[in-house]
């Protein structure tokens, strides 16, 4: 009887770990979307997911680790590079236009946004830039330099949502996709 009940207890800790780290991570993509990185604390994310603070360092090993795990469960753009390769550019500038005129969907892609200079997540927000945007859209490149081609893609979706910012949203029109197909044309060409 007594080895029945361990075996029950042991087969339910597996679940337990999994719905306990699950809760956590949802308590911290909606506090981290709410708040930011920098006003969220560990405390404030354990006690919102029903846990214990220790389970955070556990399952994550720090607010970091944990802000990481979100970010890896957030939408990327890869969809927008996949497809014809001669249409890239084309694809590139309506998904640019597009963030002219809204902010992320994904309230962490908006934290990720205002946050992305904090010293304790600076290195996992370019690990994220590199394995959702750059990486994959380098890979769909012909030719040399795909990474260099890339970046220069990169810094024209980086710069786009610098400007919504600080100006606002604006409603994207024909002319601006058209130019952006030229710009990332440009960027994506190789020399």
């Amino acid at each position: 009887m007594e080895a029945q009940m361990e075996a029950q207890v042991t087969e339910a800790r597996p679940r337990d770990r999994e719905a306990t780290r699950r809760r956590i991570l949802d308590a911290a993509r909606q506090l981290f979307g709410e708040h930011g990185y920098e006003q969220v604390t560990v405390r404030m994310i354990a006690s919102a997911a029903g846990a214990n603070i220790a389970l955070v360092g556990r399952y994550f090993g720090s607010k970091a680790g944990l802000f990481g795990a979100v970010l890896a469960g957030e939408p990327s753009v890869r969809r927008v590079f996949e497809g014809d390769p001669a249409t890239l550019p084309r694809r590139l500038a309506e998904y640019a236009a597009e963030r002219l005129h809204h902010d992320p969907e994904s309230p962490i892609l908006r934290t990720l946004e205002r946050s992305a200079n904090h010293p304790e997540i600076a290195e996992l927000v370019g690990e994220r830039l590199r394995s959702a945007v750059l990486n994959p859209l380098a890979a769909q490149l012909p030719g040399a330099d795909t990474y260099a081609r890339a970046r220069m893609a990169t810094a024209v979706f980086l710069g786009i949502g610098a400007m919504r910012r600080r100006l606002g949203p604006e409603p994207p029109t024909p002319a601006d996709v058209e130019r952006l197909t030229a710009v990332f044309e440009a960027c994506l060409a190789e020399y």
